[in-house]
C-alpha cells in the first residue's frame, strides 16, 4: 500500500470543500430546490465569520470551506499514514 502525501491530500480536500460550499451557495441564490436547508446550516456554522447566502457569501463560504477541508483531509491523511505504518512493513523489508 502506498502512503498519502499529506500536504497534497489536504490541499485537494480544501479545494473540494471550497467548491462544495461555493456551489451550494450559488444554487441557493439561484433557487435550486433542496439547497436552502444546507445553506441554513452553513449560516449557523459560518454566520459568525461573515457567511451569508449572498454574492459575498460565496467567497466567504469558499474561504472557510477551504480551511475546514484542508484541516479535515490533512488529519485524515496523517492518521492514514500512521496506521498504514503500523500494519504494513516498509518497502524492501522481507
Amino acid at each position: 500500500m502506498q502512503r498519502l502525501n499529506t500536504l497534497r491530500f489536504a490541499l485537494a480536500g480544501g479545494i473540494y470543500g471550497a467548491g462544495c460550499v461555493a456551489l451550494a451557495t450559488i444554487c441557493a441564490l439561484v433557487g435550486v430546490p433542496g439547497f436552502k436547508p444546507f445553506t441554513d446550516l452553513l449560516v449557523q456554522f459560518y454566520g459568525f465569520y461573515g457567511y451569508s447566502v449572498s454574492t459575498i457569501g460565496i467567497a466567504i463560504g469558499a474561504f472557510w470551506g477551504l480551511i475546514e477541508g484542508f484541516v479535515h483531509f490533512g488529519i485524515f491523511a496523517w492518521l492514514y499514514n500512521i496506521l498504514l505504518g503500523r500494519w504494513v512493513p516498509a518497502s524492501g523489508a522481507p
